[in-house]
């Protein structure tokens, strides 16, 4: 694939990331406390979440192994990140959640597949095939590009990976039903957790700063942002105490 074929391709989904954001404030995503039966068949959780995040950690793996300049610049650096991260989105997480009443529906996991697939083959390609010594090289390292996207990578993951254990462990042994969560920066948004991850991958563009991963920083934000005012609004529908100074999901802007 020529680099000319791949940036459209990128460009395309880009525009599509844009549709999708608008869609989503009118369509919930049936994910935990939005599911419900009219998606059609559902499966295990758990099960759900390991199927639907493999794709992108196999395809980086694939790519980290057979790229063209995977070892021969600094760009392994960004597959490892990618990796550390799916490693915990597929394997780590699913086993760290507990087990619900309330499945996760094939529909949902179908699309996150085909998203993944997109996305990992996008990076992962564009990184293995035309990241070359001259774009992540000693320099790139000490750049201010690096420094401030390793940075903002590292905080976003911190963010998400404690906000999701204060949510994993909301309800204590042979507890049922929802609870607000409190603590943290569950004092300013609700969804610190996606806060967290927007940060993350933004950090990931910055460092990275090529198309490929700036479509990945837009889906995420056109995804996320959505599903955090699902949440929002479900709390403080199903919670007549929920603190209203809370924002969405970014503190004290929305």
């Amino acid at each position: 694939m020529e680099l000319t074929t791949l940036n459209t391709i990128s460009y395309i989904w880009l525009a599509l990331a844009i549709i999708v954001h608008v869609t989503m404030f009118y369509v919930t995503a049936p994910f935990g406390r939005h599911t419900s039966d009219k998606w059609g068949i559902s499966i295990n959780n758990k099960l759900g979440w390991v199927i639907m995040e493999f794709p992108s950690l196999a395809i980086m793996i694939y790519f980290l192994f057979t790229g063209t300049h995977s070892f021969h610049s600094y760009v392994w650096i960004l597959f490892s990140l990618w990796i550390i991260h799916y490693l915990n989105r597929t394997f780590i997480y699913p086993v760290r959640i507990r087990a619900t009443p309330k499945k996760m529906p094939l529909f949902i996991v179908l699309n996150a597949i085909i998203f993944n697939v997109i996305n990992a083959g996008l990076n992962g390609y564009y990184l293995g095939e035309f990241a070359s010594e001259e774009d992540y090289n000693l320099e790139w390292l000490t750049s201010k590009t690096f420094i401030f996207g390793i940075f903002l990578f590292a905080i976003g993951m911190w963010i998400n990976l404690k906000s999701d254990s204060i949510l994993i462990h909301l309800r204590k042994p042979g507890e049922s039903g929802y609870k607000i969560p409190k603590g943290f920066l569950f004092e300013y948004v609700s969804s610190p957790n996606l806060f967290g991850e927007i940060i993350q991958w933004s950090g990931f563009a910055v460092m990275a700063w090529n198309l490929p991963a700036l479509t990945f920083m837009v889906w995420t934000f056109a995804n996320l942002v959505p599903r955090a005012k699902n949440h929002h609004d479900w709390y403080k529908k199903n919670f007549t105490d929920y603190p209203k100074e809370r924002k969405v999901v970014f503190p004290f802007i929305y």
